[in-house]
């Protein structure tokens, strides 16, 4: 059975929101050769519809053309979203196809969107951690939450910004068919292993920044490679050849996390990433990650992922322990749906 998927766009949307998507749920198609999805794409207008960065899609059906019953009803973001708000026949388009779609979803600021429609009224909601303030500030009616990656509430799903719909879509494709075709679909497009919703996109965008100064950003590397090492203040302080004093002030305005939630979200990291890839028991990834005890660890993944370390696992363990498969040229299989958009 093929599940219809409507992806909305507009002139300047950010095309990965539509790319990752629209890429995971081929995917399944591909690998599940019993059932599928079918991509269509549609905008208040035929025609070309210009990405952000310039490549334009080609729109067959208007919006107002579409009609239900849908499966999921997608809608992308970009940096032009909240100014689309203005666009009536967007908005309502949206709204009215939302009770012909058993769920609505948007990425990154196509949450303004669902909002404009009255879709997220009276629910929890998610965006790309850039724009929440002004999600919340303009719809108090919604209860915006700026950290998860991405949030299910009901039959509305929302996400954080740009790659961040890539995981939507994986846990889409885990509630329809199950967290083992998503993993599959994972390893497929060689990308992240399926971060759950309750990751925090803010430490994940924080994780990325880089110190000014040259011995902090060697002084990050030596953290991330020491995660079993005595990474206490002092310790640190003295490599960098700073006082403690000075050195807790001028990590923290550089990376924008103190040294010791720098040191926890890196071992929080490294634990993570060896329960994917090992089998080793949790008090083993707990020493390994500089964690120390078990129960250290279940704390800090609860704080971080809102799961347990044993849940994380059996959810989000690759295949290089479960043979992580790809699809293959040789394997029958129903061939991918071809969106009613067509890119160039």
């Amino acid at each position: 059975m093929e599940r219809r998927v409507v992806i909305v766009v507009f002139d300047g949307f950010q095309l990965l929101d539509l790319a990752g998507p629209a890429d995971v749920f081929g995917t399944a198609t591909l690998l599940a050769a019993e059932y599928g999805y079918r991509i269509e794409v549609t905008a208040v207008r035929a025609g070309q519809v210009a990405a952000q960065n310039g490549i334009t899609t080609v729109v067959e059906t208007p919006l107002d053309q579409v009609e239900g019953p849908i499966d999921t009803l997608l809608v992308v973001g970009g940096l032009s979203a909240q100014g689309h708000r203005r666009d009536r026949g967007l908005v309502e388009g949206v709204a009215r196809l939302a009770p012909a779609s058993r769920r609505v979803a948007s990425v990154c600021s196509g949450a303004f969107l669902l909002a404009e429609a009255g879709l997220l009224d009276g629910r929890r909601a998610t965006t790309h951690w850039l724009t929440a303030s002004e999600l919340d500030a303009e719809y108090p009616e919604v209860e915006v939450d700026a950290d998860p990656i991405y949030i299910k509430d009901g039959d509305v799903w929302t996400s954080a910004g740009v790659t961040a719909g890539v995981d939507l879509a994986l846990a889409l494709v885990a509630e329809d068919h199950g967290h083992a075709l998503a993993r599959d679909i994972a390893c497929g497009l060689v990308v992240y292993l399926h971060r759950p919703g309750g990751q925090s996109q803010f430490s994940t965008a924080m994780r990325a920044v880089v110190p000014r100064l040259e011995p902090l950003r060697e002084l990050q590397a030596f953290i991330d490679a020491n995660p079993a090492g005595d990474l206490s203040v002092p310790a640190l302080a003295r490599r960098a050849g700073m006082s403690e004093r000075h050195f807790s002030r001028v990590f923290t305005e550089q990376t924008g996390l103190s040294p010791g939630r720098y040191v926890e979200r890196s071992r929080a990291d490294i634990a993570r990433r060896l329960l994917e890839v090992t089998a080793h028991p949790l008090d083993r990834v707990a020493r390994e990650s500089g964690l120390g005890a078990p129960e250290t660890l279940y704390r800090v993944f609860r704080r971080h992922w809102r799961i347990s370390p044993g849940d994380y696992r059996r959810r989000f363990q690759s295949k290089e322990n479960r043979s992580c498969t790809s699809p293959s040229p040789s394997t029958p299989a129903s061939p991918p749906s071809t969106p009613s958009g067509r890119t160039r």
